[in-house]
């Protein structure tokens, strides 16, 4: 019998990123330091670089430009490296400041786009023991069983978590986070981006805000969101290709009462 999965080159890639993320994210839970860091180096204030994320991006790529020569990559540390019809955007950790202190809380996320529309993508938790992973127009899954995202239809009865970032001015960050409350939602913040779009993906909470952040972060939860049926902010349209931009996703039914709180359009 034929397997489909080889007549379908998204398909194909995501079966085989399946195990280079798995060996990526074994190799980042071997190398988290223990409890008590932080360890690592300062990129920029509350932005840490460990040897990990270095060691995690060169697996990466190493194995998707054996497999898929012909492909485009690119890294949070390395840049774009490769250019091509697909485009894998890696964040070797995303949540490193949770890694090097020893915490649970980040992951290893691979997206795959066709073009600069993303198609695939997959976010590994080791330590969580999750993985999620989706592909466009073919659903969206943690650890292989179907996700959505909550059916909440009151504000004030949701969970919305909001990503800290010292490059956006501190009472944008007030403004933002009063208007959440001002909803009578739950504030949350959690210290990783993916896991977090990954969360309202499948239904744990109900919003995700970030004022700035890159395509690395964001490249795989994009297919997971649409997928689980969120809704999400223009982040490519907005600069998220190339630069940082804002992204807020959200459950369905509360999209337009919390779009309007934040003032960020969807």
């Amino acid at each position: 019998m034929t397997n489909p999965v080889e007549h379908d080159p998204i398909a194909l890639r995501l079966e085989a990123a399946r195990s280079i993320v798995r060996d990526a994210a074994a190799l980042a839970l071997k190398m988290r330091p223990a409890p008590g860091g932080p360890s690592g180096t300062m990129k920029g204030r509350q932005d840490y670089l460990t040897e990990a994320d270095g060691a995690v991006e060169a697996l990466v790529s190493q194995r998707i430009q054996a497999l898929f020569p012909e492909d485009g990559f690119q890294g949070e540390e390395g840049g774009v490296t490769r250019q091509g019809k697909y485009r894998w955007v890696v964040d070797p950790i995303d949540g490193t400041s949770n890694f090097s202190r020893g915490r649970d809380r980040w992951c290893v996320s691979l997206g795959l786009l066709e073009g600069d529309t993303p198609v695939a993508g997959i976010i590994d938790a080791p330590a969580l023991g999750e993985i999620f992973t989706a592909q466009r127009g073919k659903g969206a899954f943690l650890n292989g069983k179907p996700i959505k995202a909550a059916p909440t239809q009151d504000p004030a009865e949701a969970m919305i978590e909001m990503g800290w970032s010292c490059r956006v001015p501190q009472p944008v960050f007030e403004e933002k986070i009063s208007a959440i409350v001002g909803l009578g939602a739950m504030p949350r913040s959690g210290g990783s981006g993916a896991l977090a779009l990954a969360d309202v993906a499948c239904g744990r909470s109900d919003g995700y805000l970030e004022i700035v952040i890159r395509l690395w972060d964001v490249a795989a939860a994009l297919v997971l969101l649409e997928e689980a049926g969120a809704r999400v902010s223009p982040f490519l349209e907005t600069g998220g290709l190339t630069g940082g931009a804002t992204i807020l996703a959200t459950a369905p039914n509360i999209a337009e009462a919390v779009s309007h709180a934040v003032n960020v359009p969807l």
